[in-house]
């Protein structure tokens, strides 16, 4: 079996693989990473691992963690199933690395644009000769209600709903109308953008968010919310072809 660790800013998501599918998934917070693994090994028998991560881990962390499993750390330097054709490869983030993974093994051969719908939502494009160019960052659902909040002495701080309207009658329903409307519309624009200059593109939603969001976009979109998990697996398994 094969552990999957995918480190957020906060929480850390752990997947256990057998073969393809996911046995078991775990989500906890960053302080309980390795309180977690001690107890994912001591049910199931991994043979190898990977760690991808967002945000720093402790160094004692580190330490402990490369004891009880021997990880594959992800990075710009591991090795991947495609081109990675990025002109700055060493700033692009672990999760992007990962998402391209997924892509490239699950729609191969097919023009791909993943979105990811997190604390940022970014957009990854790989083609169907397995290159990936890059894509586009912007802010998160919840990083747009703080920015409103934070940046304005009188804007309060307002949470996602799934019940907004395109004209907003007071001041809370208006900022839901703002962000969540110009979110939908923003996502809706760059897909209908791509598809106008690439054939028969694939549209991946992944992240946070993918639950609300994929109830407000088009359909011919595929929801995964285990994407990155998926791509870490992925790499794993490429990394490991010549063991």
């Amino acid at each position: 079996m094969l552990l999957i660790i995918d480190v957020g800013n906060t929480r850390v998501k752990l997947a256990v693989f057998e073969r393809d599918s996911i046995v078991e998934k775990f989500i906890f917070d960053k302080s309980e990473i390795v309180t977690a693994i001690e107890s994912v090994i001591l049910k199931f028998p991994i043979s190898k691992s990977i760690i991808s991560s967002v945000a720093s881990i402790p160094e004692k962390d580190v330490a402990t963690i490369s004891t009880l499993i021997s990880p594959l750390f992800l990075n710009h330097a591991t090795k991947v199933p495609f081109v990675n054709l990025y002109d700055t490869p060493t700033t692009l983030g672990v999760d992007r690395i990962a998402l391209a993974a997924a892509a490239v093994r699950k729609y191969e051969n097919k023009n791909c644009l993943v979105i990811d719908a997190g604390t940022c939502i970014t957009y990854d494009f790989i083609s169907s000769k397995k290159e990936y160019f890059g894509g586009a960052i912007s802010p998160g659902i919840a990083m747009r209600f703080r920015a409103l909040h934070e940046f304005t002495s009188k804007l309060p701080l307002v949470s996602d709903t799934e019940s907004f309207e395109l004209i907003g009658n007071n001041t809370n329903a208006s900022i839901l109308s703002g962000v969540l409307n110009g979110v939908c519309f923003e996502i809706s624009g760059l897909i209908d953008k791509y598809k106008s200059e690439y054939q028969d593109l694939t549209v991946v939603l992944t992240g946070g968010d993918t639950k609300f969001l994929s109830k407000q976009l088009k359909s011919g979109i595929f929801a995964n919310p285990n994407f990155v998990l998926e791509g870490l697996h992925t790499i794993l398994i490429y990394n490991s072809k010549d063991d």
